[in-house]
C-alpha cells in the first residue's frame, strides 16, 4: 500500500522543496521506494525528461534524490508565465495551452484528472510518494478549486508536515495563523510543523517551541538549520533580487545579468562569482554581461529596450564587455525575431540588437531536449534545450558555441556569444573558456540533504510512516 506524505507551507519560498528534497534522499538512503510528486508547479525553471517532456527543476533534483530519472508524471501540470496574467500549461510534459488565470480554472475537472492519473500510476510503482505543495496551504479563496495543496492531500487522506520560515520572520504568526485557518478534515491530517532556516544557538528557540507547539496543538518535527553550505537549484526566480547596483569592483573579472520580467531558467548562473543582477542602466562597466532564458523573447526584448538597457548594452560592448546569451537571449542578439505564428505575440517581426548575423524564426513546437555537448577546446557536458523556434546564421563561417551530435550549436563571435544550451554554464571548465573563474558550492548532492536531515529521521518515521 503506497503512503502519501503531504509536504505544505506557510507561504512561497519556505524550504518546502528543500525539505522533500530531503526527505526523499533519506527515504532512500534508508532503503524505501520513494518517489516525488508536485501536481502543479509555476515556474519557468524547468528541465527537459531524459524519454520526452518538461517538468520543474525542482521535482527533478527530487527524482535523482530518489535515485531515479525525472518524469512527466512527477510534474503533470507546469505553468510557465509568459505575460502578467497567463502562462503557457504543460501537461504531462508537453505544452497544452496559454491561458489566462480565470480560463485555466475552468478547465478544474479535466486537469483534476490529470493530477490523479499522475499520481496513481506513481503509486503503482513506489512505497512512498513525497508530496510538495505550491505557495500557502491557507489560500481560502481557491479552496474548492485547489489541485495542489491540502484539497489533494485530503483527497488522499495524506499526513502532512508544516513548514514555516523563521529567516524571513514571523514564524509564530505564520504558523500559528496557518494552523488556524484549516478546516477540520485538513486539521485531522496534520502530523507536525517546522521551523526552518534557523540560524545560531538553537538553545535559544526552547521557548519558543513550545510556544508553537501549544497553540498548535502539533509536535514540531525540528527546527531545521541553515544551510548555506549546500546547494539545492532554485525551484522559481523568487529568490533573484528584483536588480542591485553593484559593489565594489573586486579582483577578477565582474559579470552582470539582465534580470528580465519572464526570465527561465535562473540556475544556469549558479557558479557565477559575485554576478548582479540588473533592471536599469547601473553606472558602471561589467567584463562579463548575460541575456537569460526568457519565456516570452518579444515582449522580454520590447522590455529591454524600455529600459534603456539595449542601448546600454551596446555602449558596453563598445567599452570592451563581453555579451552572452542563452536560449531567447540568445535569439535577441540576432538581426530579427519573427513570430509568425503568434506563439509569443501579434508583433510579427521585431528587431533584434543586431550584434549577430542570425534571424530567429517562432515555431508551432517546442524542442525539449538533454543532450551531451562538446566545446571548441574539446571539453564533454551534458546540457539540455528548451525553446520555441529556430536560430538561423547568415554566414557559414562563425565559430559555434559547441557540438552535439557534430552539429555546430550557437556562435562564438568576437565579445558576443550565443547558445541555446541550459546548463552549459553550470560546468565550471565552460566558463574558464571564456575567462570566467567559477564559484562552485563546498557540497551539494543528495547524500548531503539525507546527511541534513538524517537528525530528525526518526521523529520522521514515528509521525509519518
Amino acid at each position: 500500500m503506497t503512503r502519501p506524505i503531504f509536504i505544505g507551507g506557510t507561504s512561497s519560498h519556505v524550504g518546502k522543496s528543500w525539505t522533500s528534497t530531503a526527505i526523499c534522499a533519506w527515504l532512500r538512503r534508508q532503503g524505501v521506494r520513494v518517489a516525488p510528486f508536485k501536481a502543479q508547479n509555476m515556474s519557468n525553471n524547468s528541465y527537459p525528461c531524459r524519454f520526452g517532456g518538461e517538468i520543474g527543476r525542482a521535482q527533478v533534483a527530487q527524482a535523482w534524490a530518489c535515485g531515479l530519472e525525472p518524469e512527466p508524471a512527477m510534474n503533470p501540470i507546469l505553468l510557465k508565465p509568459n505575460s502578467d496574467g497567463g502562462s503557457q500549461v504543460v501537461l504531462n510534459g508537453k505544452v497544452w495551452q496559454t491561458l489566462p488565470a480565470r480560463e485555466y480554472y475552468e478547465h478544474y475537472e479535466l486537469l483534476k484528472d490529470v493530477v490523479m492519473s499522475a499520481y496513481e500510476d506513481l503509486a503503482s510503482r513506489f512505497e512512498v510518494i513525497i508530496i510538495e505543495g505550491a505557495g500557502s496551504v491557507a489560500e481560502l479563496n481557491l479552496r474548492r478549486l485547489d489541485l495542489v495543496n491540502l484539497g489533494l492531500a485530503t483527497k488522499l487522506s495524506a499526513p502532512w508536515l508544516l513548514v514555516g520560515d523563521i529567516e524571513r520572520g514571523g514564524v509564530f504568526a505564520s504558523l500559528i495563523g496557518t494552523v488556524g485557518l484549516l478546516s477540520p478534515e485538513e486539521r485531522a491530517l496534520l502530523r507536525a510543523f517546522a521551523v526552518n532556516k534557523f540560524r545560531g544557538d538553537r538553545s535559544l528557540f526552547d521557548e519558543g517551541e513550545k510556544i508553537l507547539e501549544d497553540r498548535t496543538q502539533r509536535p514540531c518535527l525540528g527546527v531545521f538549520p541553515y544551510a548555506g553550505d549546500i546547494h539545492l537549484d532554485d525551484e522559481d526566480s523568487l529568490s533573484i533580487p528584483e536588480g542591485a547596483e553593484p559593489l565594489e569592483r573586486r579582483d577578477g573579472p565582474s559579470c552582470a545579468i539582465i534580470r528580465f520580467p519572464r526570465i527561465s531558467n535562473s540556475t544556469d548562473f549558479r557558479l557565477l562569482p559575485d554576478a548582479r543582477w540588473i533592471t536599469c542602466p547601473p553606472n558602471h562597466d561589467f567584463d562579463f554581461i548575460f541575456l537569460p532564458g526568457t519565456k516570452n523573447t518579444i515582449a522580454d526584448l520590447e522590455w529591454l529596450r524600455a529600459q534603456h538597457l539595449d542601448d546600454w548594452l551596446l555602449e558596453q560592448y563598445r567599452r570592451g564587455a563581453t555579451l552572452i546569451g542563452i536560449c531567447g537571449g540568445f535569439q535577441m542578439l540576432g538581426e530579427t525575431v519573427d513570430d509568425p505564428f503568434g506563439m509569443e505575440s501579434d508583433r510579427g517581426t521585431v528587431e533584434g540588437l543586431r550584434l549577430l548575423p542570425l534571424r530567429t524564426v517562432m515555431s508551432r513546437e517546442k524542442t525539449t531536449r538533454v543532450v551531451q555537448a562538446r566545446s571548441p577546446c574539446g571539453h564533454s557536458y551534458s546540457a539540455y534545450e528548451i525553446h520555441l523556434g529556430e536560430t538561423l546564421h547568415e554566414r557559414a563561417n562563425l565559430t559555434p558555441f559547441a557540438f552535439v551530435d557534430d552539429d555546430a550549436e550557437g556562435v562564438r563571435g568576437n565579445r558576443v556569444v550565443g547558445t541555446y544550451l541550459h546548463g552549459a554554464f553550470e560546468h565550471p571548465e565552460i566558463l574558464a573558456e571564456l575567462g570566467i573563474s567559477a564559484d562552485v558550492p563546498a557540497i551539494s548532492g543528495a547524500s548531503a540533504l539525507a546527511d541534513w536531515f538524517a537528525p530528525f529521521g526518526r521523529r520522521f518515521e514515528e509521525l509519518f510512516l
